[in-house]
């Protein structure tokens, strides 16, 4: 018999739905099964339940018609489990490494009705605050059953499902299930300890509790929240059919304690709604206090409890006025002692800088410009990647909009003939900055660039996701090169739209970069010249690199690697010239971020080895080449488009995703040939294994999971819905 069936809900949780299953499956214990449910859910959460039922026959994944909410749709999971324990973990959360073997041992050795496991607090900042555990049990329990009358203080754990395995057959047999609407949880795990002849607690943490940047229910503003009354009530009236009168004060302390952090959390009642939220619960208080007393805190959480006796909504409110204004003065004094005043040296460059500061700022004041639009690429390295397509399109689509480019000054010349360009740093850029009402960019304007109402910034980015990025590189200290996270979500608050080029993007993209923007799931604008190219051409851009109609031009372009700035892979232009025979010819792309360090060739492969390095344009690379060769470059994606060979030649891989980090097993579900040394990437040529059947497969997998929205007409998309306010299909 299956001893554990998780139950995992899935509604918008896209971003993060993968690591969680990948936490459940990845544990050392066999005997499980999941079972998904897709809640009706807008995202990619369904999909990806499919996929991996489709690769796991551990995996059911169940696709509901409607949106039921979370509390209907475990309800549906628990109805298909098969385990003697069911295990209702939430999509966005993820399972300790290994956890399961402690689980799974005091589930045999003890045979609990329920079995409570810690937890701590994910926070999106990468850092954790643990649970209640100690607290409630400064002593664990260690491997015993018992009542809950034996053990009050149990109630003070945190009221989830997701930290407590309950067996199969006694929810049966009680009759327990999850009630509608928000707080569901409360109804369910409080009658699960009343009810429980036999509770035990591990003091293992097994859960990562995530607490969203955005997104999440306990962040959400409205009257939804006034669900929790009615929750509260089905317990009591669990506790009544149970006759556990003699735990109703500590039911009672705990129902209270949870109205107070409901009413106190402003992100959950706003002002507007407090007073009535407060009558609400001094009428909760009235009806449901124990009659034989209760216990009431110390401190100010007990002047708290008595002003809601006296139903004192005056004073209660200007109690939390005052807490709330201590807290800000408090933190305010903490800024100004850590506050290091700057040197006494200002030179001439630092005055020029504050005084462009100061004009950017005058004219912020100024109106915005309805029709300009700035758009820019790669730090201003010059005109290039998503905004240069996008830019393209609007002059055709939308000609009203008046167009201008940020570049540095030595890249001036790179800028095609009759683009309108700002000299980054210079007042004109300082001007056009602060006035327009469009800002295109594939990576983060400076820190200086406020959002000003009325303002639309399109975060394009330039690539699909190998590595981890945002938010996720917390994680990977050696990848982050000291990033400044704080600072990059304030950056990310600027965002209006993010363009992406497939759901797997999407889904990253919303966990390594949370906010309020809004995804704009529709292609890479720059991959439309790689679907509408004429054959004609690709056999002029062959004809700039010299190449003739019979010759296999193989594009190299390797990835940076920012945790060892001076790796390169290890790769021998002449050794892969002689496995390509007399007919071909290499050209070798290092990443933009090595645009100062480029590399002559060997001299004995002059001429058949070319640098592409400093070519203005990628998209004329793909289009030249008959095979890319590159590791966990975005590159891979883009080419895809194309329907060529690609090689993955990985010879660090094992290293980069401890140290990097990944999204993508890119050895797992590569989109061709994997070479893990330089010996296996020459065998590939050789061999002929570029063109196998297997290669094949593989690349028509990558492309349908990767490529499906590249049709030539992304960039068009983009300018609709943005410049036009169209939403096209």
């Amino acid at each position: 018999m299956t001893l554990v069936s998780f139950v995992v809900p899935a509604f918008r949780v896209q971003g993060y739905l993968r690591e969680c299953l990948d936490s459940i499956l990845a544990q050392p214990v066999a005997d499980i099964e999941v079972i998904g449910i897709d809640d009706c859910s807008p995202d990619g959460s369904g999909d990806i339940l499919a996929e991996y039922a489709e690769r796991d026959e551990r995996v059911t994944a169940v696709r509901l018609e409607r949106n039921v909410g979370l509390g209907p749709a475990r309800n549906v999971g628990l109805d298909r489990a098969a385990g003697e324990y069911v295990w209702f973990v939430d999509g966005d959360d993820w399972l300790a490494a290994d956890c399961l073997v402690e689980v799974a041992a005091r589930l045999r050795q003890t045979r609990p009705d329920v079995l409570l496991v810690d937890h701590v607090r994910a926070h999106w900042d990468d850092t954790v605050t643990r649970s209640a555990m100690a607290e409630v049990f400064p002593v664990p329990p260690g491997p015993v059953t018992f009542r809950l009358v034996e053990r009050p203080e149990t109630v003070n754990l945190l009221h989830t499902a997701w930290n407590r395995l309950v067996r199969r057959q006694f929810l049966a047999d009680v009759g327990l299930r999850f009630a509608p609407g928000w707080y569901e949880d409360v109804s369910f795990s409080y009658p699960v300890l009343l009810a429980a002849d036999r509770i035990g607690v591990l003091d293992q943490v097994c859960v990562n509790y995530r607490q969203r940047r955005a997104g999440a229910i306990t962040r959400t503003r409205g009257e939804r929240h006034f669900d929790v009354f009615e929750q509260w009530h089905r317990v009591f009236r669990e506790l009544d059919r149970l006759r556990a009168e003699e735990l109703r004060p500590a039911i009672f302390e705990r129902m209270m304690w949870h109205y107070l952090v409901v009413l106190g959390n402003g992100d959950r009642i706003g002002p507007e709604l407090r007073p009535t939220f407060f009558a609400r619960v001094a009428i909760e208080h009235a009806r449901f206090r124990p009659l034989d007393g209760h216990r009431v805190p110390s401190g100010v959480e007990g002047l708290k409890h008595r002003l809601v006796a006296a139903g004192r909504w005056r004073t209660f409110s200007a109690l939390r006025a005052a807490s709330r204004a201590g807290e800000a003065t408090r933190r305010l004094a903490g800024r100004t002692r850590r506050r290091v005043l700057p040197p006494a040296r200002l030179g001439v460059r630092r005055a020029r800088d504050v005084a462009l500061r100061q004009y950017q700022r005058a004219e912020r004041r100024r109106p915005v410009e309805d029709n300009l639009a700035v758009y820019a690429a790669y730090w201003y390295r010059g005109y290039a990647c998503n905004p240069a397509a996008i830019y393209e399109a609007a002059r055709r689509l939308a000609p009203q909009v008046r167009g201008v480019w940020i570049v540095r000054r030595d890249r001036v010349h790179t800028l095609p003939e009759g683009v309108e360009y700002v000299v980054a740093g210079t007042p004109a850029y300082h001007r056009t900055l602060a006035r327009a009402r469009w800002l295109i960019n594939n990576v983060n304007f400076p820190d200086s660039v406020r959002k000003r109402p009325g303002t639309v910034h399109v975060q394009t980015h330039h690539g699909t996701p190998v590595k981890v990025m945002g938010l996720d590189q917390q994680r990977y200290p050696l990848g982050a090169g000291g990033m400044d996270f704080v600072g990059l979500l304030r950056r990310v608050d600027r965002w209006d739209y993010s363009v992406t080029s497939n759901s797997f993007s999407t889904q990253m993209w919303e966990r390594a970069y949370p906010a309020g923007y809004a995804t704009l799931e529709v292609g890479y604008p720059r991959n439309d010249r790689l679907v509408t190219a004429t054959a004609e051409e690709v056999l002029r851009l062959r004809a700039e690199f010299d190449a003739g109609l019979g010759e296999q031009v193989v594009l190299y372009a390797p990835t940076h690697r920012e945790h060892l700035p001076r790796y390169r892979p290890p790769f021998d232009p002449e050794r892969f010239l002689d496995a390509l025979g007399p007919a071909g010819l290499l050209l070798m792309r290092s990443h933009y971020f090595h645009d100062r360090d480029r590399r002559r060739p060997p001299a004995a492969a002059r001429g058949r080895v070319l640098d592409v390095s400093a070519h203005p344009r990628v998209e004329d690379l793909y289009l030249a080449a008959d095979v890319l060769v590159t590791d966990y470059s975005s590159a891979m994606f883009d080419y895809a488009v194309l329907d060529r060979p690609i090689v993955i030649y990985a010879p660090d891989w094992d290293a980069y995703r401890l140290t990097r980090g990944v999204y993508l097993d890119i050895v797992a579900e590569p989109p061709g040939p994997v070479a893990r040394n330089l010996t296996e990437l020459l065998d590939v040529f050789r061999s002929g294994a570029l063109r196998s059947a297997d290669a094949e497969r593989a690349r028509a997998r990558f492309r349908e999971r990767f490529c499906a929205l590249e049709d030539g007409r992304a960039a068009d998309r983009v300018v609709r819905r943005v410049f036009l306010g169209e939403n096209p299909a």
